[in-house]
């Protein structure tokens, strides 16, 4: 089996930051428009969501897909934005 390339690294990259791209959406779509941030069903998706991307993370952390800190990265930049939504949320109720 073929050693990772920098191609393999940025495609896997690309991938993650697309799903936390996901994320956002999804959270940003719940909190605009079915439950508010108090709701168990939003603190169970937000939970399930990022468990998973960190999960994905992890992984790819462990084939030498990407970088640890540019995992950490990834998801501490998606913890801010979700935080900013949140506050926004809470600042309209």
């Amino acid at each position: 089996m073929p050693g990772v390339t920098e191609t393999d690294r940025e495609k896997a990259y690309a991938l993650l930051k697309a799903d936390a791209a996901k994320i956002h959406k999804l959270i940003e779509v719940q909190i605009k428009n079915l439950t508010m941030p108090q709701c168990p069903l939003y603190e169970e998706v937000l939970d399930t969501q990022m468990f998973g991307l960190s999960r994905e993370i992890d992984f790819a952390v462990r084939l030498n897909l990407i970088d640890e800190n540019e995992g950490k990265a990834l998801l501490e930049n998606l913890e801010r934005q979700l935080n900013k939504l949140h506050e926004a949320a809470q600042n309209t109720v």
